[in-house]
């Protein structure tokens, strides 16, 4: 069997790494004895593209690397061995990616990302290297279905919402444009959580993941990372005189890296993603273990493991807010010190800033600052300026919030007591921005109050977004609204002292996965009518529009929606057994729950329709058909939000079991929604719910998924929801709600969501539905705390736009009657939306942030 390659088809497929040396320039532990085989210090290469040569490395893979004949191979042990076949493709990629990144000693960008949502790996990987159709065909001549292998691989539990989902989105684009990046991470255990329903309450239970197998990551433990907690600093004067600053930790993890491949659509480049895995130093004790005590034999491994078991810890306790911090530091200390290590052994680390950009996703890894200085002025010896320099030349900061609970802070003697080194560290970083703030403002301490980043009220703390407000090169907000109020309300004293500091990037979503992979019906028809290349340059999306008139198109999108919704109904029934009615409008609300993004408002109105349909004021005549999907986690700890999801589980029993209304209504919520729900959803959805309140959501990518698939918006002017709506055109979004100004004066004068109550007589039937204990077998305390929310505090103004609400989905109701009308603003979103393609974003990001080149 060859291993040769179609150099035609893959023109960087081949890898020319000399026999004495590995993919990194700064690690030399090559072959001590001369290299005489020619295969050794020859070109890496990749197995034959071909269908033949696919067949014979999946039958090796299964052979040799599973250890199963064919004729004795379980569908996971099949599965298993096509994801490494697909691997053993872009291996040859990899390494030459590789190679070529740190012998150009160009700049890079380390993505550093607490979490990142990949959805499944097959068929991307499969795009990737443009193996679908000859994997298929290979399979298939071993009497193996595609599709089977696909529904066995399980979601990589590596991530939560947006901010993972966004990670995901641009790794692809910072590949698909051969940017040189190493996205940093952690390797979850457990994931976030597998959400079920008991009784139509969240429970919360492990997603093992991993528990079958694995085949797109491989360890590195030889690059392990050890990280240090605890214990105390001291003080010694070296020969020169000056004073170093010692720390004396009183307990260690190693880091082990696992690494991931990250291909580029159809061009040949592969770059990293590696995540960390926590491990004891000392794992086992035999002499513990031999005196009977087991548990305590194993108690280092169990400890060390905590660190990297699960996504977001449930963080009200102590203890958990202690393993929150651990692992954010665990984490960027394993990923600098891993750059650091690899670069020439003679670099000055004074030049660190023309190698690398380290991107703060969020303030998760802020904890990188100061860990970058003590790098620098403890182990490397430079003194505060020259650390500081270098510090704040390699770090940038995306804010993801206008939340003020989601700007983390940390406990002061947390800090002293897990990182006390960082903390002494933190604190002279802050003596050195009061000092410029004082200069800058004399007089004004308020100034210097607001601004510090360690804040006194209500307790000591130290504010990870001041840290990286300060540090930070560019600081950039997701959407431009959100980037405005960032400027203006979150950060303002530091964006008017230095304001260049400051910008946008409007998120963006990878039109390979979330338009070819999931939606390959509409892919087609694009490509039909437009021609190739769109997928790389999603504003061609345009040509798009004088379709609109063609009565052939408008055909065959319907037909393309149908055919959707088709696939999305045997999925649905497939994996929770919920039976999808024919001929409804999907109505989706699918989001993290929280009370911001106001699920409440949306059953609000389901509950208003039922009133209305079972009063007799609507009927089949004039309503519109329609099912309503919601999909949403709510955090474990969060009781609103928990007390939520069990209301919409309610809700949709009841009207679900009422055949007095069901034709004309139902209500949905598959447990556990995830990316591979998603892109079975997305595609299928009529009408996307994006409702939060003005001012709170920082941009959404959910909203650009919908509508780039054809689905309309019903939404308020939040996040990205203003440039969706700028480019769609107001006749083509359904725009409801309060402005961002009207809910700052709605607040200033004394929101009071009873007077909302009392006044609306529709939002008051709602309400008193929901009150009387009818979706709760009749117990009336049942739902009590949410309608006290609501009534009392309703902190997001749920109730305030309401009215606006309902009027606008009257109007929803009025459009989609006329589906020639509703079928020409869907094509029209997709035609518009092109800008909201990670690619653009990443573009932003290298030319406006990172200063980095593709290679």
């Amino acid at each position: 069997m060859t291993n040769s390659v179609d150099e035609s088809q893959l023109p960087t497929e081949t890898v020319d790494v000399p026999g004495d040396e590995t993919q990194y320039a700064g690690d030399r532990v090559g072959p001590e004895l001369p290299v005489t085989n020619p295969l050794a210090s020859g070109p890496v290469q990749s197995p034959q593209h071909t269908v033949d040569g696919f067949a014979r490395q999946f039958l090796q893979e299964l052979n040799m690397g599973q250890g199963v004949a064919l004729g004795r191979a379980t569908v996971n042990d099949q599965y298993l061995a096509l994801g490494r076949t697909v691997r053993n493709y872009l291996m040859a990629r990899w390494l030459e990616s590789n190679r070529r990144i740190f012998s150009s000693k160009q700049k890079m960008v380390g993505y550093l990302s607490a979490e990142y949502l990949l959805g499944r790996q097959l068929d991307n990987s499969l795009l990737a290297t443009e193996l679908g159709e000859i994997a298929e065909q290979a399979l298939a001549s071993c009497g193996i279905s595609l599709d089977t292998l696909r529904a066995q691989e399980v979601e990589p539990g590596l991530g939560n919402g947006g901010l993972g989902r966004l990670a995901a989105c641009y790794i692809d684009s910072l590949a698909t444009m051969r940017v040189p990046t190493t996205g940093y991470g952690i390797r979850y255990e457990y994931g976030i959580f597998r959400q079920t329903f008991v009784n139509g309450a969240q429970v919360e239970q492990p997603d093992t993941w991993l528990s079958m197998g694995n085949p797109w990551e491989f360890p590195h433990p030889e690059h392990s990372v050890q990280v240090n907690f605890g214990g105390k600093t001291s003080r010694t004067t070296d020969a020169d005189g000056h004073e170093r600053v010692n720390w004396e930790p009183s307990w260690n993890v190693i880091g082990i890296p696992y690494n991931y491949m990250v291909p580029g659509y159809a061009n040949g480049w592969v770059n990293t993603l590696r995540l960390w895995s926590a491990q004891a130093t000392k794992a086992f004790d035999l002499a513990i273990f031999n005196s009977g005590d087991y548990a305590e034999a194993v108690r280092s491994q169990t400890f060390a493991e905590n660190i990297t078991k699960v996504l977001y810890p449930e963080d009200s306790t102590p203890q958990g807010k202690e393993l929150r911090l651990q692992q954010q530091y665990f984490f960027v200390a394993c990923s600098i010190r891993d750059f650091i290590s690899h670069l020439e052994a003679d670099f000055d680390l004074h030049q660190l800033p023309t190698r690398i950009s380290f991107q703060l996703n969020d303030t998760h890894p802020v904890i990188g600052i100061p860990e970058m200085m003590r790098i620098l002025m403890d182990e490397e010896g430079f003194d505060y300026d020259a650390a500081w320099k270098v510090t704040s030349g390699c770090f940038n900061y995306t804010c993801h919030t206008l939340l003020p609970e989601a700007l983390e802070t940390w406990p002061v003697d947390l800090m002293n007591a897990l990182l006390p080194r960082h903390m002494e560290i933190i604190d002279e970083i802050n003596q050195h921005l009061c000092a410029e703030v004082r200069a800058a403002h004399p007089n004004d301490e308020m100034r210097v109050r607001r601004m510090s980043i360690i804040t006194d009220y209500p307790s000591r703390a130290v504010r990870m977004a001041h840290l990286a407000a300060y540090a930070a090169g560019k600081i950039n907000g997701v959407a431009a609204l959100h980037s405005q109020l960032l400027r203006d309300k979150v950060l303002p004293d530091f964006a008017e002292m230095w304001p260049d500091r400051f910008l946008n990037v409007t998120n963006g979503v990878t039109p390979r996965r979330f338009i070819k992979l999931s939606n390959p019906r509409l892919s087609d028809l694009i490509t039909d009518a437009i021609g190739v290349g769109w997928l790389t340059d999603l504003e061609r999306l345009r040509e798009l529009e004088p379709f609109t008139e063609d009565d052939d198109f408008r055909e065959s999108f319907r037909q393309v929606k149908q055919a959707n919704k088709e696939a999305f109904a045997l999925d649905l029934k497939r994996r929770d057994g919920i039976v999808l009615p024919q001929g409804h409008m999907l109505d989706c609300m699918v989001k993290r729950l929280h009370e911001y993004k106001r699920q409440s408002l949306k059953l609000l109105h389901i509950v208003t329709m039922y009133n209305k349909l079972l009063s007799g004021e609507w009927t089949a005549k004039n309503v519109t058909p329609r099912t309503f999907v919601f999909g949403a986690k709510a955090a474990p700890g969060y009781y609103i939000a928990k007390e939520t999801i069990r209301l919409i589980n309610a809700v949709a029993k009841t009207i679900n079991a009422d055949t007095r209304v069901n034709s004309m209504m139902r209500v949905i919520f598959p447990p556990n929604y995830n990316v591979t729900l998603a892109e079975h959803l997305i595609p299928a959805a009529d009408l996307s719910e994006q409702i939060s309140q003005a001012g709170k959501e920082a941009s959404g990518t959910g909203n650009m998924k919908f509508a780039l698939n054809g689905a309309l918006t019903i939404g308020t002017d939040d996040g990205a929801n203003v440039e969706i709506r700028q480019r769609v055109g107001d006749a083509h979004f359904f725009l409801f709600g309060m402005t961002e100004p009207e809910v700052e004066a709605l607040g200033d004068s004394g929101y009071n969501p009873s007077s909302f109550y009392e006044s609306d007589p529709d939002l008051r039937a709602a309400i008193d539905l929901i009150a009387s204990g009818a979706f709760s077998d009749g117990d009336r305390g049942s739902f009590e705390p949410l309608v006290s929310n609501l009534l009392y505090q309703d902190r997001f103004m749920a109730l305030a736009d309401y009215q606006s609400y309902m009027k606008v989905q009257a109007e929803v109701d009025a459009k989609y009657a006329d589906q020639d009308a509703w079928l020409r603003s869907a094509i029209l979103n997709v035609a518009r939306c092109g800008f909201f393609s990670s690619d653009r974003a990443i573009r932003d990001y290298t030319s406006d942030i990172w200063g980095v080149k593709a290679l």
